[in-house]
């Protein structure tokens, strides 16, 4: 064997090395599997000889002098192969074979890789494989006998002189992310996100290694490669270079190294995140829905940390050998499916280590010292022993590396928990470098101000002590990057459409603080290595213009769809809250909110007409923003409204003016959603409906319905001439709901009194219900059901008579009241009567006779001569010479008829005509469609199109069924009729059961949460009667009690839909808001799952009051991290008409409620007074961004019920707008009136109809 150790030194020119390799690979294989080549000694003490064959094979790496060649290759590569297979398949290594094998593989990795540099192919192939099989046969010994920790030590110290090669760098990031995988899996279970990795690194990790195993190797390997920081200095990252050439190449790798080295670290910060692994270059990751984790079970043995640990000495086999037991929960991971902030040291102190030394890059001239005080939340002071800055940056080459720290340390600091501490050393290095890499001038590094923007989306929602301060430098920021269209500096490393949207989303955490902190001084001080010796000292207040044009500039240069909607609920929102921040007196700036309103306005009208006009998603939202801000309260001429008004209509007009081939579903819904718009700023303004405003809209209601305007330029044409060519039939009922609106809104189809039937005026009139008085009911152009009540005597002695008439239609049901005069109100000066005074005798002959001669001409006609136009109208005999004749023969026979009685030689007595007496009876309803002019031929013939009816129709109100069909058209809402579920989630709540029962006693919810349901709606009890969705007293009319006195000490379960619901509504929207609560005081805590109706109440109320297909959930949680965690069931069992019980079942889940139509808005509160947004809903929809609220939106107190109620409607309408069978209320209603018709039409003859007039009912 010593002669076969020598042969292993010798050259490479002849066939003696290859031969001595192939004999000790395999007599290596004794260990494996007996052979008939192998000596009988080596058989006999396998594990012996296999050590010394080990200790000799180690000549055969040596560096040589001669050139390195493929032969060498082949032969390195021929016994680390015989050595991995030796690792995998042998079963009766001891632990001396296992720890002679390692130092076999250290040493000859050592005489590898620590080198300066590995130049030529072979080198890199050899290095590589190298370490392959280092870490494939360390990992298989943690799994069969555990290295002792003296071997650990040497990897360590060893593995830190080689991190200058490449391959070094990158197996450990496959081996530690590998193992991060498996740790997760063990710790925490099947539920806690999966993170993935390539099978090819998940092979690496034995399957039979167990969970005290994974975490021992995990915890080593962690810290085998020592700080990555240190690779900045090549006589610390390995071995001196020998040359000036080496030094020059071993420089221009390490840059890249490092970023491998930090990419590893920020892999295993995002599997304990939470986060997956893919992402290019610097972008953030994907997050991932994180459930509910179980908490590891406490061990009853007390241990030292791993690293603290030493294992003894044993021969063991494969199946007995383990590392000690340590508890499963490592560095205050506990519960948490993340990283732990909490003060203490461990592993923490590790990764900030490695992400804050990384991230400022100290300079090797400069102490790594840095004395950190934090005197105020608002100040940060930096200082160093010498009186100068210790950070500095290092040249570009770094920035991949500094960019990956940087990213990972953002997201470190903002997956912090709500009720989490984290030391103020900690938040002072993290502040200080996001100052250093948020700087904006020449000598900034872009890739790091990417990174940080990117990974810092929801930084200041964390409740980050002393946050705030960081506000000007991310201003500065956020508008070097949105004021850039180009964005040169970003383009060849990062999305920039992803920059762009981190920075707008910044932008929104920063708006709310100078209207929240308007007094607050935020104060940096810095070295003056930094920005000179500049001390800003300014409030927050002064901050609000500059983010205004920030905020304005954005929407100027972006181009994304997405990013814009996100900025136009953003405006809505700041403008929102200037108002009612005015109205409340807490700011001097009076104008403020009046100014934005005119600014946003028209920049809006401005790019809808232009910019945006093309873009369906945009122009939807911005049509939904400027809908809200018609709805803000603020004061300015009635010319900026108009000048909105005007736009929407512009717009419509644009888009049904598109040729057919670019008409589709999605312009359809732009079109219908400008018409909605156009509803809501009327509704709001009606005073906006003079003369020449009325004319445009009406003109547009035209262009809706017929699809053409009968003014066009200087040709006008007439309704009749018109055909009707509609864009779709959406257009048009949009169309005919907007023109509804202007009657509406115009006073010229006013409501009286309230919503009545016919039992209530039949009570409220002079007739009794004895009196067999019945409706008279007619249908007029198949649209609208008249049901007329005649009163012949009026409501009052020697009154005229009057007619009561209930309107059905499609926008909803209006009552009017008639009275028949004979003169105009105005003229009547004394109560008029018809009974005629008396007259006396008439004297036959009073008075003077004079004969007086008729003529149908002038005398002296004859003489006139006659001209041409006197033979422009025809003689009567030449016109109609036949009808003359006849005309002639009824004159002599009635001439002969009056001539009769001289003859006969009679007497005619002559006697006075007097009137008849005055009339008790009218037919009022006869009168009513008299003057109408629907009384005539024409109306009332039938047009002979089958389906159509005529223009006026009896309806038989004696046919069964009628009443209840007319009940059942009352009860269709003429408004659209949204709902919305509200919970509160306090921290760590995981079932239904649990959620319920907080709302039940005031003690349980804070005080912002009932302000918050006060600001949602109206308290509305739930009666016996519901019209429309709302809620009435045996009266009829609307009942609105007191908050206050109907919560009583209620946490807002009252509003469970059992006798209490809040409703908000306005001329176009019904919002019911429910509570749900829990009556089982006795429900266990424990349990995961809660049978449906079993410990829950029934909501009652009718199925109108909840219009909403999809749900809609509101979930108020006091602890964030509870959003990613939340997977409960949420049985609701509502009781509808007839006692349907419709059970609800919902996962409510982040990856559940996507597919199965439930939106959901979390609403957070922060310790800043502002409340945090997150918004779930579809995303496979172009128009699933619902705004105002979005994804990360920060909103105050003061306008979060106004934006929730908003965003709720915005959701329930871009709902109806993508589906099918969802038609508008005034349609559903235009279609039970078509059915009433032709289930009650009365098939009478017209003198049979005209007969019934006269008759009474």
């Amino acid at each position: 064997m010593e002669v076969l150790c020598y042969g292993l030194t010798l050259s490479l020119d002849g066939d003696t090395v290859k031969l001595c390799v192939d004999v000790y690979t395999d007599w290596v294989m004794a260990l494996v599997s007996p052979r008939d080549s192998i000596p009988p000694p080596i058989s006999r003490e396998p594990n012996l000889y296999v050590q010394k064959i080990l200790r000799h094979l180690y000549s055969l790496f040596i560096p040589r002098s001669e050139q390195v060649s493929s032969v060498y290759l082949s032969l390195c590569q021929q016994v680390l192969c015989a050595v991995q297979l030796l690792a995998r398949e042998s079963t009766v290594m001891s632990r001396d074979t296992w720890e002679t094998l390692l130092h076999f593989l250290l040493r000859i990795n050592h005489a590898i890789l620590a080198q300066p540099t590995t130049t030529g192919s072979v080198w890199e192939q050899l290095s590589e494989l190298a370490m392959v099989v280092l870490f494939d046969v360390w990992l298989l010994s943690c799994s069969r006998c555990f290295p002792s920790r003296s071997l650990w030590l040497m990897a360590r110290q060893m593995l830190s002189s080689w991190r200058h090669q490449p391959p070094v760098v990158e197996q450990w990031s496959r081996v530690i992310t590998a193992l991060t995988s498996r740790l997760l899996l063990l710790t925490f279970g099947p539920s806690f996100p999966h993170f993935k990795v390539p099978d090819e690194d998940a092979v690496l990790i034995p399957a039979n290694m167990d969970n005290q195993q994974v975490s021992h190797t995990w915890f080593r390997f962690l810290h085998l490669l020592s700080n990555p920081v240190d690779l900045r200095r090549l006589f610390v990252a390995g071995s001196i270079p020998s040359s000036q050439e080496e030094a020059l190449r071993a420089d221009r790798q390490l840059p890249n190294i490092f970023f491998r080295a930090m990419r590893g670290v920020s892999m295993v910060v995002d599997a304990f995140l939470g986060l997956s692994r893919p992402r290019s270059g610097s972008a953030p990751p994907t997050p991932v829905n994180i459930l509910s984790v179980p908490s590891a079970p406490p061990t009853t043995t007390t241990s030292s940390p791993p690293h603290n640990r030493r294992i003894k000495p044993a021969n063991v086999s494969k199946a007995t050998s383990k590392p000690p037991v340590v508890r499963k929960c490592l560095w205050n991971l506990c519960t948490c499916p993340r990283i732990g902030l909490c003060s203490g040291p461990g592993m923490l102190n590790h990764i900030l280590s490695y992400g804050l030394d990384s991230s400022l890059l100290l300079d090797n001239s400069i102490p790594p010292s840095l004395e950190v005080q934090v005197f105020h939340p608002t100040v940060l002071f930096v200082s160093s022993p010498a009186g100068h800055c210790d950070v500095t940056v290092m040249s570009d080459r770094w920035s991949a590396g500094r960019a990956e720290a940087c990213g990972t340390l953002c997201r470190i600091f903002t997956c912090k928990k709500t009720a989490e501490d984290i030391l103020p050393v900690y938040l002072s290095r993290f502040y200080l470098v996001l100052l250093q890499g948020l700087q904006v001038s020449e000598e900034a590094c872009p890739p790091v101000l990417a990174s940080i923007l990117l990974n810092s989306t929801c930084l200041f929602c964390c409740d980050l002590r002393g946050v705030n301060l960081l506000l000007p430098s991310f201003l500065s920021a956020v508008e070097n990057v949105l004021l850039d269209r180009e964005l040169l500096r970003f383009k060849n490393f990062v999305s920039l459409v992803d920059l762009r949207r981190a920075s707008i989303l910044i932008l929104l955490s920063l708006l709310p603080l100078p209207q929240q902190f308007p007094s607050v001084q935020s104060e940096v001080l810095l070295d003056g290595r930094f920005n000179g010796d500049d001390v800003t000292a300014d409030s927050f207040l002064y901050l609000k213009p500059h983010l205004l044009s920030v905020l304005i500039g954005a929407l100027h240069t972006e181009t994304d769809a997405s990013n814009t909607q996100i900025i136009l609920g953003a405006m809505l929102n700041l403008v929102q809250d200037s108002t009612l921040l005015e109205a409340a007196g807490q700011t001097q700036q009076s104008d403020t909110a009046a100014i934005l309103w005119v600014q946003f306005v028209r920049l809006l009208t401005q790019r809808l007409t232009a910019q945006w006009k093309n873009d369906s998603a945009v122009c939807l939202s911005a049509l939904e923003v400027l809908g809200g801000l018609a709805k803000v309260q603020v004061s300015v001429e009635d010319s900026e409204r108009r000048r909105a008004l005007s736009s929407v209509c512009s717009y419509i007009v644009f888009q049904c003016s598109r040729p057919p081939p670019l008409h589709s579903r999605d312009l359809h819904s732009i079109i219908v959603a400008a018409f909605y718009c156009l509803n809501v700023w009327l509704t709001q303004h009606p005073a906006m409906l003079h003369q020449q405003c009325l004319l445009e809209v009406l003109e547009i209601v035209e262009l809706g319905i017929s699809g053409s305007k009968s003014r066009q330029e200087q040709e006008v044409r007439c309704k009749e001439e018109k055909e009707l060519n509609p864009a779709s039939l959406r257009v048009k009922e949009a169309a005919e709901a907007t023109l509804s609106c202007v009657m509406q809104v115009s006073v010229a189809f006013p409501f009286l009194g309230g919503p009545l039937d016919e039992s209530d005026l039949i009570g409220c009139s002079t007739l009794s219900d004895n009196s067999g008085k019945k409706f008279r009911y007619f249908v007029v152009d198949s649209s609208v059901i008249l049901a007329m009540l005649e009163d012949p005597q009026g409501p009052e002695p020697a009154s005229c008579p009057s007619l009561t008439m209930l309107i059905r239609g499609p926008s909803g049901r209006h009552t009017w009241t008639l009275q028949l005069h004979l003169q105009p109100r105005e003229g009547r000066t004394h109560t008029q009567t018809l009974i005629p005074e008396h007259r006396g005798k008439p004297q036959e002959d009073s008075g003077i006779q004079c004969g007086v001669k008729h003529q149908l001409f002038p005398e002296h006609m004859d003489r006139v001569p006659s001209v041409k136009a006197d033979l422009s109208i025809p003689a009567l005999h030449e016109t109609f010479p036949k009808e003359l004749e006849h005309l002639q023969e009824v004159i002599q026979r009635q001439q002969q008829v009056e001539a009769q009685p001289q003859v006969r030689g009679r007497s005619i007595i002559m006697t006075t005509c007097r009137p008849p007496p005055p009339a008790t009876k009218f037919q009022t309803a006869r009168l009513f469609l008299s003057h109408l002019g629907l009384l005539t031929p024409e109306t009332l013939k039938d047009p002979g199109t089958s389906g159509v009816p005529a223009q006026l129709v009896s309806l038989d109100s004696t046919l069964p069924g009628f009443s209840e069909n007319l009940r059942r058209l009352d009860q269709l809402p003429s408004r659209n009729c949204d709902s919305a579920f509200i919970f509160y989630m306090k921290a760590g709540q995981r079932t239904a059961a649990e959620i319920l029962k907080n709302v039940e006693s005031s003690c349980n919810i804070p005080s912002h949460f009932l302000d918050f349901l006060s600001s949602l709606g109206q308290p509305v009890e739930v009666g016996q009667q519901q019209v429309c969705g709302v809620s009435t007293n045996s009266s009829g009319y609307f009942c609105l009690p007191e908050f206050s006195a109907v919560l009583g000490d209620s946490g807002g379960g009252v509003f469970n839909g059992e006798r209490f619901v809040l409703m908000y509504a306005d001329d176009l929207t019904e919002i019911t808001f429910i509570v749900p609560s829990s009556s089982s005081s006795s429900s266990s805590s424990s349990s995961n799952h809660i049978r449906t109706g079993e410990d829950m109440k029934s909501f009652r109320f009718a199925l109108s009051s909840v219009g909403s297909e999809s749900k809609l959930l509101i979930v108020w949680v006091e602890h964030f991290e509870d959003i990613v965690c939340l997977s409960v069931c949420l049985s609701v069992c509502l009781s509808v008409s007839h006692s349907v019980c419709l059970s609800v079942c919902l996962s409510v889940s982040l990856t559940v409620c996507l597919s199965v139509s439930v939106q959901l808005i979390f609403i957070h509160p922060l310790k800043t007074g502002l409340y945090r947004i997150r918004f779930h809903g579809k995303t496979t929809s172009k128009f699933s961004l619902v705004v105002p609220l979005v994804n990360g939106s920060v909103v105050s107190k003061r306008s979060l019920g106004f934006l929730v109620r908003e965003t709720v409607t915005n959701c329930c309408h871009r709902r109806r707008l993508e589906s099918d069978s969802a038609p508008p209320p005034h349609v559903r209603r235009k279609h039970m009136i078509s059915d009433i018709i032709q289930r009650y039409h009365s098939r009478r003859s017209e003198p049979a109809f005209y007969c019934s007039l006269f008759q009474d009912p």
